[in-house]
């Protein structure tokens, strides 16, 4: 009996501190949250209502090849949150303001400002933007490494466009690396339950003492809406990005050079190691930071800096997060013995290529791949673009694989040659939702057709 009084009690005072506590954060924290529009040019080909139409007709029509093909421009609307980190300062995500012609914010008083972008971060998927205005709120920045999975947290963004909604849940994970969003796994996510959509991305994620802990920026999806899974970028990692952003205009990160895996069971077993954890070093880059501190092809990295490295996924998390030329020592399994190696990191070099926007309220990827040139030795073809990552959730994920290589992409009676990545992005700026295409291409030594509906 006692058992069965004790869990209502405790679920009733449960719900008696939400009720007193998340109205109470609520009101303080929303009118340093904000809505950004941001307004962007997109070039598009008229040929596009003309696609599919037979040259026969073409041609007793009197329609000549290149009608419609002079590109045209038209703006382009998205829309997303931010907030108020410093004075005049907001933070967002990078994928909301990307090649945004104006920013416009929006607060809670129904005052509206333009931004200023001071600088953007691609790998973390963040963005810093100012504004001039006077009386301008603010909020209280907490730690991200002090949250803890099951917490509760609560999210305070615009899901489509339905302005500051709030939405709660918990902590399910810290951490977590999101490969197939192509942010080199330079940023340990918050994995939680909150409900989050478009419209969310860059908001605040809020502890109960009404502290920001992180920056709403992901969710795993196939239907392109909340089901479950969303990620933050945790405060801390974000602060770091911002403070360099507006010191020097752009982030550096360390940068050791090496490929690496999960160690499983028998890997462990047969390496000497007691339980499989830490990461097994596949390659390593000539001259690098970890060629130069002795780092051997089969060593397995334990900790790095003094934090423990349980997964692969662990090491760039810490790595990107120190300077280049920092010195940091790691704990390595060699051989069934642990040693200590020192290095002198290297820094991370990176461009546009190297990343893939996070997904927003309109999809600038409709076929769920990133392509880049074919590599100068590659012999099977001198035209085509070679496939570098693949969305897991997009239609492509089953039939495109990495490494494929694409040479044409035919739709209807029209069929193009991919001669470049470039090319490849203005032959799929074409095409629209649910329209059917077929790729052409190279795999190994073997061509393949398979048909895609574009995302």
């Amino acid at each position: 009996m006692k058992k069965l009084l004790v869990l209502p009690l405790f679920f009733f005072l449960i719900i008696e501190a939400f009720d007193q506590n998340i109205p109470d954060l609520v009101d303080d924290t929303s009118p340093a949250v904000v809505n950004i529009t941001s307004k962007r040019e997109v070039t598009y080909s008229n040929q596009d209502y003309f696609r599919g139409i037979p040259e026969e007709f073409e041609r007793f029509f009197g329609i000549p090849r290149d009608f419609g093909q002079q590109p045209q421009t038209r703006e382009s609307v998205a829309y997303g949150s931010g907030f108020f980190f410093r004075e005049n300062y907001l933070l967002t995500n990078y994928h909301v303001v990307n090649d945004a012609t104006e920013v416009i914010v929006s607060l809670t008083d129904r005052r509206e400002f333009k931004a200023e972008v001071i600088g953007v971060d691609m790998l973390s998927d963040l963005a810093v933007l100012k504004i001039d205005g006077d009386d301008l709120p603010s909020l209280q920045m907490g730690s991200s490494e002090e949250l803890k999975v099951g917490d509760w947290v609560v999210a305070i963004g615009s899901p489509f466009s339905f302005d500051f909604s709030v939405t709660a849940g918990i902590v399910s994970a810290k951490g977590r690396s999101i490969q197939n969003q192509n942010i080199g796994g330079y940023v340990p996510f918050i994995q939680t339950d909150v409900a989050i959509n478009p419209g969310n991305s860059g908001g605040p994620l809020f502890n109960l003492d009404g502290e920001v802990v992180g920056i709403n920026s992901q969710i795993y999806s196939r239907s392109g809406g909340y089901q479950g899974v969303s990620f933050s970028i945790p405060i801390d990692v974000a602060i770091e990005v911002a403070d360099q952003i507006i010191s020097s205009g752009e982030v550096a990160r360390g940068y050791l050079g090496v490929r690496m895996g999960d160690v499983d069971s028998d890997l462990a077993q047969a390496l000497g190691m007691k339980k499989p954890y830490g990461a097994l070093i596949n390659s390593i880059e000539k001259d690098g930071a970890a060629d130069n501190g002795g780092l051997k092809t089969g060593d397995v990295i334990i900790e790095f800096a003094g934090e423990e490295v349980k997964f692969a996924g662990d090491l760039p998390h810490i790595v990107g997060r120190k300077l280049p030329g920092t010195k940091s020592t790691a704990k390595v399994v060699r051989n069934g013995k642990t040693i200590k190696l020192d290095f002198i990191l290297g820094k991370l070099e990176s461009s546009d290529s190297t990343f893939v926007p996070a997904s927003s309220s309109e999809n600038e990827y409709p076929l769920g791949i990133k392509v880049e040139d074919l590599p100068d030795d590659y012999e099977e073809t001198d035209e085509g673009v070679m496939v570098s990552k693949v969305d897991s959730s997009s239609n492509s994920s089953t039939k495109i694989l990495e490494g494929d290589v694409i040479t044409d992409i035919q739709s209807g009676f029209q069929r193009y040659s991919v001669k470049d990545s470039d090319s490849f992005n203005d032959i799929v700026s074409k095409f629209k939702s649910g329209d059917k295409i077929a790729i052409f291409g190279l795999r190994g030594d073997s061509r393949f057709i398979v048909p895609i509906t574009v995302d």
